[in-house]
């Protein structure tokens, strides 16, 4: 049986704008949420094969820090035409300095190396999210949810983050870029899991249902 989350929550990341979309995507419930960076909590080495298991591997390190449950995502751009590249190495593209318009511009030098045609059929891509909670006894719950669309170029709208301006999601004119939060999670998919959006929501959808209670 899922066990209900409450509380304080510690969200494991270190990421300023993963930190706010899962700080909106967890309001409507009533969890108080703290992240690892504001707890000064180092980051610990992602050595998973999977997204799963790098999510695992975050969770885990912050539940045993805290002795507070601890929710950790760990989720990556898969564009097809490059092999599911960046996939686990997302974040590893934009490099220390994490420049995602380097990261952005990497994949779009990547296909053009395979002379990959720029329409939507050739570019197919989906965004990965696979969400952890882990309580400090070492109980776990895994939530995961994709969404498919196409990665474009040029990137465009400087709303969301990380590889959000180049990836258009299926029957959408916008990218996650051009997209407000509320259109990008999807309005009321509080009430209403399919109408969520984003891969992050998706997985929220099945976290809400398995491990939250609406406040």
């Amino acid at each position: 049986m899922p066990r209900q989350l409450t509380g304080k929550v510690v969200i494991a990341t270190h990421n300023a704008g993963k930190l706010r979309e899962m700080q909106e995507l967890l309001a409507p419930f009533g969890v108080e949420a703290v992240s690892a960076g504001d707890l000064g909590l180092p980051s610990p080495d992602e050595t998973g094969h999977m997204f799963a298991e790098n999510a695992a591997i975050k969770a885990h390190a912050a539940a045993k820090a805290t002795g507070l449950p601890a929710l950790s995502d760990d989720s990556g751009l898969c564009v097809e035409a490059l092999d599911g590249a960046p996939g686990l190495f997302t974040a590893d593209w934009v490099g220390p300095n994490k420049d995602f318009m380097a990261g952005m511009s990497r994949v779009e030098r990547e296909l053009r190396k395979r002379h990959v045609p720029d329409d939507p059929a050739s570019r197919r891509a989906h965004f990965v999210s696979a969400l952890v909670i882990a309580w400090p006894d070492g109980h776990e719950e895994l939530y995961e949810g994709r969404v498919h669309g196409q990665v474009i170029w040029p990137p465009r709208g400087e709303k969301g983050f990380g590889y959000d301006p180049m990836f258009q999601p299926e029957g959408f004119d916008e990218t996650f870029g051009e997209m407000p939060s509320e259109t990008k999670h999807g309005v009321d998919w509080v009430k209403d899991g399919a109408k969520a959006l984003s891969h992050r929501a998706r997985a929220f959808v099945k976290l809400a249902e398995g491990s939250l209670k609406r406040a």
